[in-house]
């Protein structure tokens, strides 16, 4: 990413990346409309009340993902051989040590976590059956993401893509297979997830094992480099406590929408899937510029590096506008893939259309904090998104719904009321951040 066109750069890496980030998504999204469709709305409605808890463990990943690639990416654009690999070893050591800690973990807190958020007893039970078997999985898809993002830091995007397509399918194939034939319920969803996941991750690993590059994992030197583990966590961890904390912020949120019961649940359950599919454009162009600013700044390009700020911010705002546009016209029939349900569609349609124009702000707010995190700057963008993300947010539904009115639609709203004041703070930190940065390189 260090020469060459900057635009025609990003889209080749973001383009794959954004494809396999939808592949990925249909793991949940398919769970989400056969079971909605098969099994029943209470079933979709646990699917979604689970989302919260699982992202929540796999943000954790994915802000320690980041702190990876941008140290691995730097590596490799200085051709530092030696640094490259040791980065490489200890970033898969500390994954598999967390994907232990983490289903063991996660399985003891799901009943708590579950009581915790409020959810209704007629979703309960199918919310803990599927939350279980989902985390006691979920090390496939740690090992994935994490070989993915070594991978990203050194420019290759399109193989992890081709690994995706082929486990989305089986997905699909096994969640017919296990919900209509086996009637297995909420419990086959879960289970062809898993299974997927699992050779995603077994084949992401068998490409580094087997790859001629530099930066082929060696299993010999597998082992924890303390000095390059403090520059992942450096990086990584605030982007990881954001993540965490953010997703934690959004179990509240979650607890405030199963206060209108099952209906309500899975139509907000329809409109966080559809949400997800619309931030897709601008988290595959902020993982674009972390890569890219980490690269060239390794490279010594500061001028390049804000090129390519300037460029991905301009890419993702035009595609994610057009998506936009098209889910709100289409809000009914998109709702309706997930549950035939009249009342499930009405609060689906609902929350697309007050929330859906309110994403573009979040253009902004994924692309800058990439681009800070690929200057090596986490903790900024850390701060801000937790001061709106969560505590404004917090403040707001508190407020909203104890003294003036706790209405579906005011609860949802939540959402753009953190996007638009982060958008804010973050285009004035980053003004202010890069003329400081000017200023000492004068």
């Amino acid at each position: 990413m260090t020469g060459g066109s900057v635009y025609r750069q990003l889209i080749l890496f973001s383009l794959p990346l954004m494809l396999g980030n939808v592949f990925q998504m249909l793991y949940n999204t398919v769970d989400s409309i056969i079971v909605g469709n098969f099994v029943s709305k209470q079933a979709l409605a646990a699917i979604g009340a689970t989302a919260m808890i699982t992202n929540m463990m796999v943000f954790f990943f994915n802000g320690f993902s980041v702190g990876a690639s941008v140290t691995i990416g730097r590596f490799f654009g200085a051709r530092d051989q030696g640094n490259l690999h040791r980065a490489i070893e200890t970033t898969m050591a500390a994954t598999f040590l967390l994907s232990i800690l983490f289903t063991f973990g996660g399985i003891a807190l799901v009943r708590p976590l579950l009581r915790f958020m409020s959810t209704p007893e007629d979703v309960f039970e199918d919310a803990t059956i599927y939350l279980k078997i989902y985390i006691g999985g979920i090390s496939g898809l740690l090992i994935y993401n994490m070989g993915s993002g070594i991978l990203r830091a050194v420019g290759d995007s399109t193989r992890p893509l081709y690994f995706l397509i082929l486990t989305s399918v089986l997905n699909i194939v096994l969640d017919l297979f296990f919900i209509i034939t086996l009637k297995t319920g909420i419990a086959g969803a879960a289970i062809a997830t898993i299974i997927s996941q699992f050779l995603s991750g077994i084949l992401i690993l068998i490409l580094l094992s087997c790859t001629k590059d530099i930066y082929r994992l060696r299993w010999r030197e597998l082992r924890l480099d303390l000095p390059i583990l403090k520059q992942i966590f450096a990086i990584g961890l605030p982007a990881a406590v954001q993540s965490v904390i953010t997703a934690f912020s959004n179990i509240f949120v979650q607890g405030y929408i199963n206060f209108f019961g099952s209906d309500c649940m899975a139509g907000w359950s329809s409109y966080n899937k559809l949400d997800q599919f619309v931030m897709l454009p601008m988290q595959s162009m902020a993982i674009a510029a972390t890569t890219f600013v980490s690269q060239n700044i390794g490279a010594g390009k500061e001028r390049r590096a804000d090129q390519g700020t300037v460029a991905a911010l301009v890419l993702s705002s035009g595609i994610t506008g057009v998506i936009i546009a098209l889910l709100i016209l289409f809000a009914p029939s998109a709702v309706r893939l997930f549950s035939p349900d009249p009342v499930v569609i009405e609060f689906g349609v609902l929350f697309i259309r007050v929330n859906g124009a309110f994403l573009l702000f979040n253009c902004v707010n994924h692309v800058l904090a990439g681009a800070l995190r690929g200057r090596g700057d986490a903790r900024g963008p850390m701060i801000i998104m937790l001061s709106t993300f969560v505590a404004l947010r917090q403040i707001y539904l508190f407020c909203v719904t104890h003294f003036y009115a706790n209405t579906p639609l005011l609860v949802g709203f939540g959402y753009p009321v953190g996007w638009m004041a982060c958008c804010i703070i973050e285009l004035l930190y980053y003004y202010r951040h890069r003329k400081k940065q000017l200023q000492a390189a004068a």
